[in-house]
């Protein structure tokens, strides 16, 4: 066979696939199914050099998130949190293993189908400064999505209103630049995009980190307030434990490239059972200046017991 037949037969392939998702995403979904479903996810990215082996970012990724959940992603810099949620995003390869959507393949579709399949995913990116257009207004901003799948103008218009609104941004904010905005208000503008074409999954990557304390709390009660309106479900990629705590219904914990525990976020937070997830939670700081001396002591006899019993492959700065 030509390597012109091979990629015709390929590229045919992928459409096909494309359209039977295009077709599935419409349906209901079983209660009992996940909404987004992960199996063995690997993700390599080419190095430069002749023959040289390809990073492994992502080592064998499982994962789901049923509809109206929040999923948190916990992990150090590094760990694979955002390679993943851009593989879903279709932003990163997938060389082994499956993503699928409402029980649709979604990891190896063209792009074309993965624009017009879009609409169920969304993203909202960690820095507000950057991830907003700044020579578009706010109305432009936000009706461009709307705009580009044919919806009409004074519909999308009265749609850009109605997503001030949720955000809890005034109506005359549309007509206005980003950089006439503070962070926090950048970043519910941002959220407001995500929900334009009212998705059932959104992809949160680090949104809250590049924010002060107090404009944090308010921006992640308004990503509790909107699921609980809506039933949007998210995966919550963070390196916060405190966020996690406050948003997630379960977590997961990352490291080098692989789930090394998950579980409700309860259980998981209060009585980690991998030796990293432990060493984790322990580097987390605490505002008390005594209590942190304590939490120093403690995370200093974890590393030497674990030290001992031969599982600190890792060790944090004291």
């Amino acid at each position: 066979m030509s390597r012109a037949s091979y990629e015709a037969g390929h590229l045919a392939g992928r459409d096909a696939l494309g359209q039977e998702l295009l077709q599935g995403t419409d349906r209901p979904l079983d209660p009992n199914a996940p909404l987004l479903e992960i199996n063995d996810l690997v993700t390599d990215f080419p190095l430069k050099g002749f023959r040289a082996k390809p990073f492994r970012a992502l080592k064998g990724v499982s994962l789901d998130i049923r509809a109206g959940e929040c999923v948190g992603l916990v992990g150090e810099s590094g760990s694979g949190k955002t390679t993943l949620g851009r593989a879903v995003l279709g932003l990163a390869p997938v060389t082994a293993g499956s993503i699928r959507l409402k029980g649709q393949e979604i990891g190896n579709i063209s792009a074309a189908v993965r624009r017009r399949v879009g609409r169920d995913v969304q993203v909202v990116f960690q820095d507000p400064y950057t991830s907003l257009n700044p020579a578009m207004t706010i109305e432009a901003i936000l009706a461009e999505p709307l705009l580009t799948r044919k919806v009409p103008k004074a519909e999308a218009r009265e749609r850009v209103a109605h997503l001030l609104e949720e955000v809890r941004l005034p109506a005359d904010a549309m007509h206005r630049l980003p950089k006439e905005f503070s962070g926090g208000q950048r970043q519910r503008i941002a959220i407001a995009r995500a929900l334009a074409l009212s998705p059932e999954l959104i992809i949160c990557d680090e949104p809250v980190s590049a924010l002060d304390l107090s404009t944090q709390a308010r921006v992640l009660d308004l990503f509790k307030e909107i699921q609980e309106r809506t039933g949007v479900a998210y995966l919550f990629i963070t390196h916060d434990l405190d966020v996690v705590r406050h948003v997630s219904h379960r977590v997961a914990v990352m490291w080098k490239g692989e789930i090394v525990e998950s579980g409700d976020t309860a259980q998981v937070t209060r009585d980690p059972q991998h030796p990293y997830t432990q060493r984790l939670w322990m580097a987390a700081p605490v505002a008390d200046p005594a209590k942190q001396k304590i939490r120093r002591e403690e995370r200093r006899e974890l590393l030497a017991a674990q030290a001992e019993a031969g599982e600190a492959t890792l060790a944090f700065a004291a």
